[in-house]
């Protein structure tokens, strides 16, 4: 009886997920959108390809056109073109063996066991891509389907280009595909990311008495930001891809497309997450108990902690202005603000350092190598124009 609860618990979940995909699809754009948009795209070129080929033209293999057309709905017009180039001499292999099969064998069960090896062979070709399936299948659609002809092999092919020809005009036609704000989010969202691992990192530093699972939460911590940069790397290649012919086309305005931040951007992100992880390394190094480095004093330990919590004020005022192109004048107000409590906090323990009276051999080893690291974050978040940094002088 539990068991049986638990899975109308994870029904009831799946369906409050798809109705909220689908009101999220029906109020604003995004991924749900796109998704509903590629559907209907694909239903509606498999529709007229059946339209124009089974029904006005009634071929015998009509079959062919819809088969192709919806699948070469892709998420990319130059994908479209791409598999559809690639599909199209998958299928025409594939059928041309096959009726050789045929006419040599005259047998269906012969043609099958002579042909197969050959054209699965032939799908696992690299040119072909994952398009390479569609030859083993036509091969036996073409051997068992109808009887093997001039006329069936000619109609199957030119059903296949039909089909192509649908699909491909389609998604060029009706509402291109452009990936230009899965860039955006994905940047945001490692923004995002590495705000929370530098705040959770001075959350620690500011505590009396670190957690013995603190080292294992900044490694957790450290492979999300990682994972986080491969998702804005897949974005950017999709941004790029959607935008090879896609920009060309006389009916896609570039005025109606979103603003995509410029890939400087994204290397601004991997500089800064790169320091967040070493801060991240040297911080879990204090934390083993079996370091062979002494451990460093308290206090300043807790001044670290609260420039980090600084440096995640401006990783939050960054992602603000990332999330609005507009670059409203809170989100510059609050990163020139968080700057600027960046630059007191960081002075101050610089003089620290300084002072061999106040602080242990220990801790100017330990806490010059986090300032080296913090000082180059800050490098990566202030502006070009920013006058508190200089360039050239803090990287590690």
């Amino acid at each position: 009886m539990g068991h049986l609860i638990e899975k109308l618990r994870v029904i009831q979940a799946e369906g409050r997920g798809i109705g909220d995909a689908a009101l999220r699809a029906w109020r604003e754009p995004g991924r749900e959108r796109d998704l509903l948009v590629q559907s209907l795209k694909a239903a509606g070129a498999a529709t007229l390809a059946w339209a124009i080929s089974g029904w006005w033209l009634k071929d015998p293999v009509a079959l062919m056109a819809p088969w192709v057309a919806v699948v070469l709905v892709q998420a990319t017009v130059y994908r479209s073109l791409f598999k559809g180039l690639q599909q199209l001499v998958a299928i025409a292999v594939g059928t041309l063996l096959a009726a050789g099969a045929e006419a040599m064998t005259g047998n269906t069960l012969a043609s099958v066991a002579l042909v197969l090896p050959v054209v699965m062979l032939l799908s696992n070709w690299p040119r072909l891509g994952d398009q390479g399936i569609y030859g083993p299948t036509t091969a036996l659609f073409t051997l068992t389907s109808s009887p093997v002809s001039s006329l069936t092999v000619s109609h199957r092919l030119l059903q296949a280009a039909l089909g192509a020809a649908i699909g491909i005009a389609v998604n060029a036609l009706i509402l291109p595909p452009v990936h230009l704000r899965n860039v955006r989010e994905n940047l945001s969202g490692l923004a995002r990311a590495t705000e929370d691992a530098l705040t959770r990192m001075a959350e620690v530093l500011t505590e009396e008495d670190w957690s013995d699972e603190a080292a294992s939460e900044w490694r957790r911590l450290s492979h999300s930001l990682g994972q986080w940069q491969e998702s804005l790397r897949s974005a950017r290649q999709w941004s790029h891809e959607s935008l090879r012919l896609t920009a060309r086309l006389p009916w896609s305005s570039r005025a109606k497309m979103p603003l995509l931040p410029t890939e400087s951007e994204d290397q601004r992100w991997g500089s800064i997450v790169a320091q967040v992880r070493a801060v991240s390394d040297t911080l879990t190094d204090i934390a083993d108990e079996n370091r062979a480095i002494s451990a460093p004093d308290r206090q300043p330990l807790c001044d670290y902690g609260r420039l980090l919590a600084d440096l995640a004020a401006a990783c939050a005022a960054r992602a603000d202005l990332i999330g609005q192109p507009s670059e409203p004048r809170d989100a510059h107000t609050a990163l020139d603000r968080a700057l600027d409590s960046v630059e007191r906090r960081h002075s101050a323990l610089h003089k620290q350092l300084t002072d061999e009276r106040s602080v242990s051999t220990a801790t100017i080893a330990v806490l010059g190598t986090l300032l080296i690291q913090a000082q180059n974050i800050w490098y990566h978040l202030a502006p070009d124009d920013w006058p508190g940094t200089t360039p050239g002088t803090t990287e590690a």
